[in-house]
């Protein structure tokens, strides 16, 4: 069966994420100790006892969320007796999951990806003010309907134009919108008006994937040139193109380009599934994209790998 990991994004996290896979196997201990060096900070005390508040910091959860997905895929890998070339045809991640994707295929190393996506999320946390953006979810809409709608809000009453741009389309009729504080909230207006299901505001510290990041894209250019980056082991089917990569070069400038663009899930996991992909396998926090994979494409097999007994389940499936 031929297979593609992949990685979650921000909103997956929990506390206690990674505890029963840490209890149960040394090297996710270790895996979590290299990522508290890395960062010289106690990360994975915050991952395991909290607070909440602090674990949701865009600049903790998300390598966090890397350092949980990288501990999985060691001990399965580990586990397995096998490369990852031997499981898996594709890596992919949604958002930030693509370091996580990354660093899984050796195109840098762990101690590289959690700083830089720790980088990532402060930069992205500093470009726009708390409580000038604004993201919201678009349920029962497809893409081509969340872009008419998100192009009409962007006109305000006074005649000025705002950002308000498709953030995430994350498939099965979800779309999320991205932008300036009142030019979201008059998207879930228009939304209602153009008969869309539902549309809710969601509860995140910035707005993520649209142009308003530009400064967060710019911090993250002059970091990731910094970082010596290698072929991955197979190819990273990217947010931004939805389609394979393999040249480093090409993935740095991907990389920053996906700080303001769209995230291509839908169309990402579609494009898995005509190369061939019959399984896909979420390594890490949360089932989100597990419960996305049938809705994407319904002869996909969602498989989520993410504590001892998932790890236990999926090599025995091997």
């Amino acid at each position: 069966m031929t297979t593609a990991f992949v990685f979650p994004g921000q909103g997956a996290q929990a506390i206690g994420m990674g505890r029963d896979l840490a209890a149960a196997f040394l090297l996710a201990r270790e895996t979590f100790e290299e990522v508290d060096e890395a960062l010289h900070q106690n990360l994975a005390r915050i991952m395991a006892e909290g607070p909440e508040s602090e674990l949701n910091l865009t600049e903790n959860a998300q390598p966090a969320l890397v350092a949980v997905s990288m501990a999985t895929l060691r001990v399965v890998l580990k586990e397995s007796g096998r490369g990852l070339a031997d499981l898996a045809a594709f890596v992919a991640g949604h958002s930030l999951g693509e370091y996580a994707a990354l660093a899984a295929a050796g195109t840098f190393g762990l101690a590289d990806a959690v700083r830089l996506v720790k980088a990532r999320g402060q930069a992205m946390q500093k470009v726009v003010p708390v409580g000038e953006g604004a993201m919201a979810a678009l349920i029962g809409c497809e893409l081509p309907l969340a872009q008419e709608i998100a192009t009409a809000a962007q006109a305000t009453p006074e005649g000025k134009k705002e950002v308000c741009s498709a953030a995430n389309d994350n498939g099965g009729g979800q779309v999320v919108l991205s932008g300036h504080k009142g030019a979201v909230e008059r998207a879930i207006g228009i939304a209602g008006v153009k008969g869309v299901k539902r549309a809710i505001m969601l509860q995140v510290s910035a707005p993520f994937h649209c142009a308003l990041m530009k400064p967060a894209a710019d911090v993250m250019a002059e970091s990731l040139g910094k970082v010596a980056m290698h072929q991955p082991a197979v190819p990273l089917v990217a947010n931004v193109t939805a389609s394979h990569v393999s040249d480093p070069a090409t993935i740095r400038a991907q990389l920053v380009e996906q700080v303001t663009g769209l995230v291509r899930w839908r169309e990402s996991v579609a494009y898995m599934v005509g190369q061939g992909v019959h399984r896909q396998v979420e390594l890490g926090a949360g089932k989100v994209l597990t419960g996305l994979a049938r809705r994407i494409h319904r002869d996909l097999d969602g498989v989520a790998v993410g504590t001892a007994a998932d790890v236990e389940s999926f090599l025995k499936s091997l």
